[in-house]
């Protein structure tokens, strides 16, 4: 059976490791929320569900037992499609961005087109009292801190897991270059279509989040991979909604969860990422859209099936 065409992919990232405990007392830290949070983000829509871990005290980890704390529960709850990180946090050696998805073989990971400057620092400017020590540390080292996919990097990532493991991609490009350097890869037979493209909006260090920009890295995205490519979209912060809006009503897929926004409306924080999952969802249904299954994004991307995962 063909796969469906007008079917919306939701995906919903949990936790992330760019927002900070203080930031908001609904970010999932422990193995049990981020557990309860992706099942809820599942049964209110989502068919894809991003996932980082975290320590105790909320900083990011790459552990895999931490990660083991919550992937069977979230396994033994949804069908959800299962997309474990590998940009992982600030900080972090490629092999231990590499280590939860190494151990779970998962259906999909995050990969990400490029290095990059990745500036959290001018949150700094707002907050001035943190729950925890590491959190304004670890904003402030945003500063001077580059976020490194050197292109022997994602070749690394495309043989360890995409030919040892069967994952496939979300290629996650924060900027127009990373388009070309994903339409290189392509041309040598390194990466295989159907691509799950996810442009990135409103990273201080990527792409800024206009509208034109928008419209533009699809343009581009149509120009080098054609009907090769399903396209998604995220955006920071108050621009989430907007933006996953303007790309579902121009064919594209979204994401969403506290990952990327923690924020449900203007000066609203949202309680758990089921709300942003729900709210996205009732915006592509009342523009006659329809959001895909879990089963029909397997097929739209080509997934090797929940079957074949080790957790």
């Amino acid at each position: 059976m063909a796969a469906p065409q007008n079917k919306v992919i939701i995906t919903c990232a949990v936790t992330g490791s760019i927002h900070t405990p203080t930031m908001s007392p609904y970010l999932p830290i422990t193995g049990d929320e981020v557990a309860e949070q992706a099942i809820g983000a599942a049964e209110a829509g989502a068919s894809i569900l991003h996932l980082h871990a975290r320590n105790p005290d909320g900083s990011p980890t790459p552990d895999p037992k931490a990660f083991m704390e919550f992937l069977p529960r979230i396994k033994q709850n949804t069908d959800a499609v299962v997309n474990i990180t590998t940009g992982g946090g600030h900080g972090m050696s490629l092999e231990e961005r590499l280590a939860a998805a190494v151990a779970a073989s998962p259906e999909m990971t995050s990969l990400n087109m490029g290095s990059m400057n990745f500036g959290l620092f001018p949150i700094l400017d707002k907050m001035t009292e943190f729950k925890h020590e590491w959190e304004p540390k670890f904003l402030e080292n945003s500063r001077d801190f580059i976020f490194r996919n050197t292109f022997k990097d994602i070749e690394y990532v495309l043989k360890e897991l995409g030919e040892g493991h069967g994952v496939r991609f979300e290629y996650e490009c924060y900027d127009v270059g990373h388009l070309y350097t994903l339409a290189h890869f392509l041309e040598r037979g390194l990466v295989k279509p159907p691509l799950f493209v996810q442009t990135i909006f409103g990273i201080l260090g990527g792409i800024g989040a206009d509208t034109e920009n928008l419209l533009h890295m699809k343009r581009i995205a149509d120009k080098l991979f054609g009907d090769q490519y399903r396209w998604s979209v995220l955006a920071a912060g108050r621009h989430q909604m907007a933006f996953t809006t303007m790309a579902a009503i121009n064919g594209g897929n979204v994401r969403v969860g506290l990952e990327d926004s923690l924020f449900l409306g203007k000066g609203q924080l949202a309680k758990n990422n089921a709300e942003q999952v729900a709210k996205i969802r009732r915006i592509i249904e009342d523009m006659s859209l329809e959001v895909a299954t879990p089963k029909e994004a397997r097929e739209m991307l080509a997934l090797k099936g929940g079957d074949m995962v080790k957790f």
